[in-house]
């Protein structure tokens, strides 16, 4: 038997749910106009799981895919449009948004592609302008 912490989260309507496993990769915030398009919101939460992290529980039917670019497969429900969260399989992460995971804590370390921000953020965390060198970015930070 796991002691990994599971947590458990689902689609707005709920007919899509799932859970995720242990802790996330790492916790931020992203402000591409790709991100803040499909959330339709001026910065979207992200936490990056591994896809073993990640259990569709119930709905896998529910679930519509749809990717803009080969680096994004963004999952949402088929009933409600709900979000759910987005395979990232060049890199072989999954951001399962913060919003649907309610019972976990929320720890953002850093915030990525911060020069597209229509919402700057004064929080002390790091700001780059793409993403860390070690998740293939250029690792160059911005002040806030």
């Amino acid at each position: 038997m796991s002691d990994k912490k599971t947590y458990s989260g689902s689609c707005f309507c709920g007919a899509v749910q799932f859970t995720v496993s242990g802790e996330p990769v790492v916790m931020g915030y992203c402000h591409c106009e790709s991100c803040r398009h499909w959330s339709a919101g001026p910065v979207n939460a992200f936490t990056l799981w591994r896809p073993e992290a990640v259990e569709i529980t119930k709905g896998e039917e529910s679930i519509l895919t749809y990717n803009k670019t080969p680096n994004s497969y963004r999952k949402s429900c088929n009933k409600c449009g709900g979000h759910v969260f987005t395979d990232h399989k060049p890199v072989e992460l999954i951001d399962v948004y913060a919003a649907v995971i309610p019972d976990l804590a929320f720890n953002p370390v850093m915030h990525v592609y911060y020069q597209e921000t229509v919402l700057p953020i004064k929080d002390g965390l790091t700001k780059f302008r793409d993403l860390p060198k070690e998740a293939g970015g250029s690792g160059e930070e911005l002040p806030e």
